[in-house]
């Protein structure tokens, strides 16, 4: 199959029919002719768009073609290959795709877009039903409209070039890798260490160990860089840097707790590295003698004056800092390298008696072991350096201001991480080469012949600081932090490289605090937060955070005791590290088929080993600073659980969420099912579950926290209209039941009639184990005026209960379930009250509102806000008349019955009629609601038949029985006539209630009565009536003992009668049901599946 780019394709009548042609709008192109792409292959029937996306994006012109391709544009000509006005793409028409016009869109990123992307306009493609149901005729053909409808754009193209056009001018400012994350993760990484204690700490442990120290620290940025490399490439990443990462990955709990302590760990940060810059400017100016008062306040002076100055350069922009950040990495390497050239320099006499004597293999050997003083140890060591190399995250924090975030924060941070780790390693090396441990500095102890020696490498080089044993010298690696000064060529630079390092590292967390604090606040997980979350400005800068970081900042130069804070910070920091790692290894673990991440060098269990070496080192600076990180992250995780923020941002641990609810199904099935671990498993037919809210409540009662709880709808009608219903509510309806804290499912099926709904949801409900086991329904109260279909379905559903083996609830209340018509007016009178708060504010708009000046404007207020109270006076006599006009129609009693199952229930009880043994359902039900705590103050009563001369013996046989059920029970009450026949009354009304639907053949000839029943199949049958009036009887006389007896439960649990199928009609079964449960409390009629679901054994 070939694309060919030129007109003449389509004025061709012998085009190919599978063929793509595409065409530009914007022809005013003078590109060079493409030669055609492709060949025909002889046996495929699809098309292809080319390997090259740019060549599908482009038209080209053969020469002499351009007046006929402006013709075709202008006339509109059309071949066999015409255009179509739903085969479109923004700009392009894909004309006889696979052969035919469709609205199918091809692939395009914009359809993938989050709707508040900042990158590009989210489209939406067409819905498969706009694509499977058939196209409408009425579609109007424009260009403008063919677009939006073939590839669901919200805007038009003018519109999407608007707002464009709108971003280009707010100017944001973007960096790139080296800009943006290279330079402030080297700037970050290294710090004062690199000038003042590394020499110390390579005197202590020697090169070689020294090496480890420095090697260790870097396995763990180098496990931490690789862990976020590949988050980082899972994804487009936004502003939030290490907050982002984790919370995006672990859910806003991970992320929440970690992005308050990150953030304040960089905001003290801030305080920290000033402090020592402060603290070099202080020693300076006691050098020269020039105080302003003392020590400590000179520090809080220079301290104050410094954040000032940092926080101006923040607030003045990203530019700005990021400038200022390039100037000291500058200074920072001039400085690094000059201790370098200086290594070569030929020493003098006054270095040489402070221990500096340039390269010698001598140093080197005496040097490469270690000599560990003071109490110091290799982890105490560590301890101290590991702080040095932090500072991974500074390029990962302003994630939201960097160009292309997924290439630039692995590819900074890692080469980042090589470059400072060379330099730390080539500085320990060579500073341990050139400077032996301890030194006099008096240039008169040189070795004179004769002299016994110690033997050091001092020693050979002519030098004698063997005294340095027995007394503290104040040069040497172990004793001077100023080596690198005395080493160096020029030595101020040095000191003009630790300010560098000390501000650049200030300058980087007074940056990273407010960017990452910014972006917590815009997530709304703290809500009092919230206020922090406005930027300001073209680059959204967070300067209401840049406030708060400063007052932190200062709070802690000026109060704190930065000496005990510093493990703290230096173990938040690693608590983000650890995350980050476990993070990885976390959506690794969970399998998410979303888990693809650009960055393919990492691996889930060397994630997992980063995570615990972090945890690890955490304990090794500081065991105490590790429990109160621990303790503080556990707090706030705990609260953000317990808060529920309404977020979902696909985390990793959703997915394993999944994985294990997945495999514990599935472990399940192994399982056989025992009697012991029964636990009734609810199919209710709710509806809308805010429809029938007291049957979900009755229902859920009995299964929160014990069993499975479906709420299902029945969906009725044409298809079509179902369908489309049922899909848009499903969310919705499981909202409500997650917002209203019942645990249950929703579920629904569209169905040609009620009953086949029902007997879907009864087959097909539930996953392996986790199958309904039981049906609860609410009685149907109107079946003496529904159609006999319905009535047929309802009792059809029951028997379809039975045929599948499930236990059967139904319940009955005397107000009814159904509060639809409640729902209805509330919704129109908070529709009404929403228009009336909407008028009067835009009353007070316009009455506030400057007019034109002069006494027409005056009238005009006047008359706008005469017709305005005209208005509103209006609405609310509207309001009033809805109230009034309603108040029968909001029946208060159906209201409270709808949430008496919410309520305590008081001291009361809870009466059983366990007429029949159905396999112990209907004695379970009622003992799992007197462990629930709103019905915990009912006492249990037995009730069941028996023979009036066994009446002890009847009641000692239920006690025996109950007793080893370990069911307690208040009474037992022996009930010996039920088979009297009821009262006159009683059967009368039971009469009165059938004779509509009775058929009376026996009073007719045999012709008429055979006509009758072919006519009317669901009639009562004067042989039906007969042949079980026995049974009526009992159900009449059973409702005159409840009567009697129960009038005053809280609750009446009831064996439910059956039916046999095809022999009992279903009107005779509906009045046996009605007169059964008739003017008593609410009670459920409960019939089990005739297998045990108690036991007495252990």
């Amino acid at each position: 199959m070939s694309m060919n780019n030129s007109p003449n394709v389509f004025l061709d009548p012998n085009a190919n029919r599978f063929q793509v042609n595409i065409i530009n709008e914007s022809h005013d192109n003078n590109e060079t002719s493409q030669e055609d792409v492709g060949s025909d292959p002889p046996h495929y029937e699809e098309t292809s768009f080319t390997d090259e996306a740019h060549n599908r994006l482009r038209i080209s012109y053969r020469q002499g073609k351009r007046d006929l391709y402006d013709n075709f544009l202008q006339n509109g000509e059309k071949t066999e290959a015409s255009l179509h006005p739903y085969d479109t793409h923004t700009k392009m028409y894909y004309l006889q795709t696979f052969g035919h016009n469709t609205v199918d869109p091809v692939p395009k990123i914009d359809y993938y877009r989050n709707t508040g992307s900042v990158s590009g306009n989210k489209l939406s493609r067409p819905s498969l039903l706009e694509i499977h149901e058939q196209l409408a005729k009425n579609i109007a053909v424009s260009t403008g409209s063919v677009e939006r409808v073939a590839n669901g754009e919200s805007t038009t193209g003018d519109e999407t070039a608007v707002s464009k056009e709108e971003e280009n001018k707010t100017g944001f400012v973007k960096f790139g890798w080296v800009k943006g994350v290279l330079v402030r993760c080297m700037l970050n990484i290294w710090g004062v260490m690199l000038f003042i204690r590394l020499s110390w700490i390579v005197g202590q442990a020697g090169i070689g160990l020294g090496i480890i120290v420095i090697g260790l620290s870097v396995v763990v940025t180098t496990l931490t860089g690789i862990s976020m490399s590949a988050i980082c490439t899972n994804g487009v990443v936004r502003g939030g840097g290490a907050y982002y990462l984790i919370s995006r990955s672990l859910g806003p709990e991970f992320g929440g707790s970690i992005g308050l302590i990150f953030a304040f760990a960089n905001a003290v940060a801030v305080a920290m590295y000033v402090v020592g810059f402060a603290e070099t400017v202080v020693e300076l100016l006691k050098e020269s003698d020039t105080l302003m008062v003392d020590e400590s306040n000179d520090i809080r002076i220079i301290g104050t004056i410094t954040v000032v100055c940092l926080l101006s350069i923040s607030v003045a922009g990203m530019e700005w800092e990021a400038k200022a950040q390039v100037i000291l990495l500058v200074v920072l390497l001039v400085a690094i390298a000059n201790f370098f050239i200086g290594t070569v320099i030929p020493t003098n006499n006054e270095k040489k008696a402070r221990g500096f004597f340039n390269y010698q293999a001598s140093i080197f050997a005496e040097n490469f072991g270690p000599d560990f003083r003071s109490g110091e140890g290799f982890f105490s060591v560590f301890a101290i350096f590991f702080p040095a190399a932090t500072g991974i995250l500074a390029g990962a924090n302003i994630s939201g201001d960097l160009k292309d975030p997924q290439g630039a924060i692995p590819k900074g941070t890692m080469l980042a991480i090589l470059i400072t780790t060379v330099a730390y390693i080539g500085v320990a090396v060579c500073v341990a080469s050139c400077v032996v441990r301890d030194a006099t500095g008096n240039i008169n102890d040189t070795v004179v012949p004769g002299m016994n020696c110690n033997g050091s490498s001092a020693c050979s080089l002519g030098y004698d600081f063997s005294r340095c044993a027995n007394q503290p010298c104040d040069y040497g690696l172990m004793n001077n932090f100023q080596v690198m000064s005395m080493v160096s060529g020029f030595g101020p630079l040095i000191t003009a490289g630790i300010f560098s390092a000390t501000l650049s590292s200030a300058l980087a967390s007074l940056v990273s605090a407010p960017k990452v604090f910014q972006a917590l606040c815009k997530d709304n997980i703290y809500k009092g937060l919230h206020f922090f979350a406005k930027g300001y400005g073209k680059n959204n800068e967070p300067i209401r955070g840049y406030v708060l970081t400063f007052i932190i900042a200062m709070a802690f130069i000026l109060i704190a005791e930065l000496n005990t804070i510093a493990p703290i910070i230096s173990n938040f920091f690693l608590a983000s590290y650890a995350l980050i790692n476990f993070s990885c290894f976390h959506a690794s673990y969970a399998k998410s088929p979303g888990w693809r991440p650009a960055f393919r060098y990492y691996n889930m269990w060397v994630s997992l080993f980063g995570a615990l070496l972090c945890c690890a080192v955490m304990f090794v600076i500081n065991w105490w600073a590790a429990l109160i990180t621990y303790a503080i992250e556990l707090f706030l995780y705990i609260y953000v659980t317990y808060k529920k923020p309404e977020v979902n941002w696909g985390s990793s641990t959703q997915a394993l969420y999944y994985i294990n609810a997945l495999d514990s199904a599935l472990a399940l099935t192994t399982v056989e099912d025992h009697v012991k671990n029964f636990r009734p498993q609810c199919i209710a037919l709710t509806g809308a579950p805010m429809i029938r809210p007291a049957l979900l409540d009755i229902t859920h009662t009995f299964t929160k926290n014990n069993g499975l709880c479906i709420c299902c709808e029945v969906y009725t009608g044409p298809r079509k209209l179902c369908v489309k219903e049922m899909n848009s509510g499903m969310a919705k309806k499981q909202d409500w039941l997650t917002k209203n804290k019942r645990k249950a499912f929703y579920a629904a099926v569209a169905a040609d009639s009620f009953r086949d709904g029902v007997k879907s949801l009864l087959q097909a409900s539930g996953l392996g184990r986790m199958k309904p086991n039981t049906l609860v329904i609410g009685f149907k109260k109107d079946w003496r005026n529904a159609t006999a279909t319905q009535v047929e379905n309802y009792v059809g559903v029951i028997h379809d209960a039975f045929d599948f083996e499930l236990g059967m609830i139904i319940v009955r209340i005397s107000q009814g379930f159904d509060i639809s018509q409640v729902l209805q007016v509330q919704e129109e009178l908070e529709k009404l009250e929403q228009e009336r708060l909407a008028l009067e504010a835009t009353i007070k708009e316009n009455y506030f509102e400057e007019g034109k000046s002069g006494i027409c404007g005056f009238f005009r207020k006047a008359s706008a806000l005469n017709i305005s109270k005209h208005e509103t006076t209006k609405k609310e006599s509207t309001i009033n008349t809805m109230q009034s006009m309603h108040v029968g129609e909001f029946n208060q009693k159906l209201l409270e019955a709808s949430t008496q199952f919410k309520k305590k229930q008081g001291k009361g009880t809870i009466d059983i009629w366990w007429l029949f043994d159905d396999g112990g359902l209907t004695i379970l039900i009622p003992y799992i609601l007197t462990i629930r705590k709103k019905w915990k103050n009912c006492k249990l009563r037995i009730f069941t038949g028996g023979k009036v001369n066994r009446i002890e013996e009847e009641k000692l046989v239920m006690a025996s029985l109950l007793s080893k059920f370990r069911i307690k029970f208040a009474d037992i009450n022996i009930i010996c006539d039920i088979n009297v026949k009821p009262n006159k009354e009683s059967w009368k009304f039971f009469e009165e209630m059938i004779e509509p639907h009775r058929l009376h053949e026996s009073c007719k000839e045999i012709t008429t009565a055979e006509k009758l029943k072919r006519e009317a199949p669901w009639k009562i049958t004067d042989a039906e009536l007969e042949a079980f009036k026995e049974k009526s009887y009992r159900q009449v006389r059973l409702n005159e003992l409840l009567q009697e007896h129960s009038r005053a439960a809280n609750l009446i649990v009831l064996s439910l009668p059956v039916a046999r199928k095809g022999v009992v009609s279903d009107y005779l079964y509906m009045a046996w049901l009605e007169i059964l449960s008739k003017n008593l409390p609410p009670i459920l009629m409960v019939r089990g599946n005739h297998k045990n679901v108690l036991t007495f054994y252990s």
